[in-house]
């Protein structure tokens, strides 16, 4: 077993345009060397950024683009807001540089003022923050990434990338109690919603691809907004309308470890304008997901905010159905982040049809959960996580969904670790000896914290990691129904039961699913025709 057999080749990726894939002298599709550590929960990813952007000096570079960006959001306790930290970078002579959604009016609760104030203090600091709508009508800048490069030290160049964006919500740690610093979602997650996310630190050769992607965002010629109105503001407010030149890229990091890293992007073919680096788009994630998918025969550990749409989730019920040994382990949020009387059957209906696609696919061999905290309240999973058979993992901006397969600008990492674990499961399970150490070892952190599970190896073995999830979700579950008699059981698993909605429901929420606020949905003049 190679790298090949699970990464996309070159000409498997769908998109000759990109640099990504000539960066290097054998035109491979990815980097080896690299040192790859996940960072589970926010408040760790936070730290670690705080004291790596505090170590930067003249003449580094440090890059960024975002979903949402919210200035005052602390990274490690008060006088570090982010905004601040950034702008301070900019003032010691780091050349800061960030490329921000514009987003749609606040009105609609998106983001549009918190990253015009963000992009607006990096500018009077000496950075460059612009805001971009290059994007298809509706869609959204969904990449999360962060690149450190450093003149002098090459050995402290890192980048980091996953679904953690630099805004508020994302600082909660593995004791689910919620950021200070929260805006409002369902009300079953209370004033400070606990919030689970992954992002990965990534060192060696990597660090130049991720960089190279932020380089062709950065590039694109495209006006960054077509509308009139929004080009009639930025010149009556001096808005930066265009990119200044970057310095020429420096060569890659050395390699450092035994990581094979493939990044994988989602982005739509453009209309008018069309991404130069991509002019028919890039769907690089969907096509990983399906080489990947093709080879599962013991277990798909996902971590995922949405889980949604049929017609993603067909790869994972042809592998469920063409394997009856495979199982899927799924855990998303329990409760919808917009649960109105109206939005929340719209938010459900996707992931409902899904699930029901899985389970006629794999019926049993299928389980789903929702996490909560010690304190019974629900914890809104964001995280974008896929293990399949402990050998191939996937950690990014990008959900199970129509959309970020096809619609916005997404970035993932596929990590093969040249590594075999060395823990061999009483009854493998059909794993046999190709488990690599990465992927078994980020499966069982993030089930170990679930489960409460202290030791790994009843984890290990991909059949008794089944089990004991349900069992754990049992256990809870019936604590529950009993009444709550003696001390919580440990963990924070609930078994996930897709809400039973009405026939009326239905017919009113599916249109709507398509037409408003459904991110899994598009119009139908909008959507993607091509497959993956």
């Amino acid at each position: 077993m190679t790298p090949a057999d699970w990464l996309l080749l070159p000409a498997e990726r769908g998109n000759r345009a990109t640099r990504l894939d000539r960066r290097r002298p054998d035109g491979a599709a990815w980097s080896t060397g690299n040192h790859v550590r996940p960072l589970v929960h926010g408040a760790v990813y936070f730290a670690e950024l705080l004291a790596a952007v505090r170590a930067m000096g003249p003449g580094d570079l440090l890059l960024f683009t975002d979903w949402r960006g919210d200035p005052d959001e602390r990274l490690d306790g008060p006088g570090t807001e982010v905004g601040s930290v950034l702008c301070r970078a900019a003032e010691r002579g780091v050349l800061v540089k960030g490329l921000l959604w514009r987003s749609h009016l606040d009105g609609l609760h998106f983001s549009q003022e918190e990253n015009l104030r963000f992009g607006q203090e990096i500018a009077r600091a000496g950075g460059e923050c612009l805001l971009d709508m290059r994007v298809r009508p509706g869609g959204s800048h969904h990449q999360k990434l962060v690149v450190l490069r450093h003149r002098d030290r090459p050995e402290q160049d890192v980048a980091y990338v996953g679904g953690i964006d630099l805004c508020r919500n994302r600082n909660d740690d593995a004791s689910h109690r919620g950021d200070r610093q929260s805006l409002p979602l369902a009300a079953a997650y209370g004033p400070h919603p606990p919030w689970h996310d992954v992002q990965l630190a990534l060192r060696g050769p990597a660090v130049g691809d991720v960089e190279a992607v932020f380089r062709e965002r950065w590039e694109d010629p495209a006006p960054l907004s077509r509308s009139p109105l929004t080009r009639l503001r930025e010149r009556m407010h001096r808005e930066d309308v265009s990119a200044d030149r970057l310095p020429p890229q420096t060569p890659d990091p050395q390699p450092c470890g035994t990581h094979t890293v493939q990044l994988l992007r989602t982005y739509p073919n453009r209309l008018l304008y069309g991404y130069p680096f991509a002019p028919d788009g890039e769907r690089s994630i969907a096509r990983g997901y399906t080489k990947a998918l093709r080879r599962a025969r013991a277990l798909i550990y996902l971590e995922d905010q949405y889980l949604w749409s049929p017609r993603v989730v067909d790869g994972f019920a042809r592998a469920l159905a063409g394997h009856p040994g495979l199982r899927l382990i799924g855990v998303v949020p329990t409760v919808p982040e917009q649960a109105g009387r109206l939005t929340l059957p719209m938010n459900l209906i996707g992931r409902i049809n899904a699930l029901e696609e899985l389970r006629r696919a794999g019926g049993d061999r299928v389980a789903v959960y929702g996490l909560e905290n010690r304190a019974g309240t629900p914890v809104y999973v964001h995280a974008k996580v896929c293990v399949i058979d402990d050998v191939w993992a996937s950690v990014g901006s990008d959900n199970i969904n129509l959309r970020s397969w096809t619609h916005d600008s997404e970035l993932g990492c596929a990590v093969y670790d040249e590594r075999p674990d060395r823990r061999r499961p009483a009854d493998p399970g059909g794993l046999g000896d190709g488990a690599r150490a990465f992927a078994r070892e980020l499966r069982l952190e993030l089930m170990r914290e679930h489960t409460g599970a202290g030791a790994a190896e009843g984890l290990c073995d991909p059949v008794s990691a089944f089990a004991a999830f349900a069992a754990s979700a049992r256990a809870l579950d019936a604590w529950y129904e009993s009444g709550r008699p003696g001390p919580r059981p440990p963990g924070r698993l609930r078994r996930y039961a897709s809400p039973d909605l009405s026939v009326t429901q239905r017919i009113l929420a599916a249109p709507l699913h398509h037409l408003l606020v459904d991110p899994d949905g598009r119009p139908l003049g909008m959507r993607i025709r091509r497959r993956f």
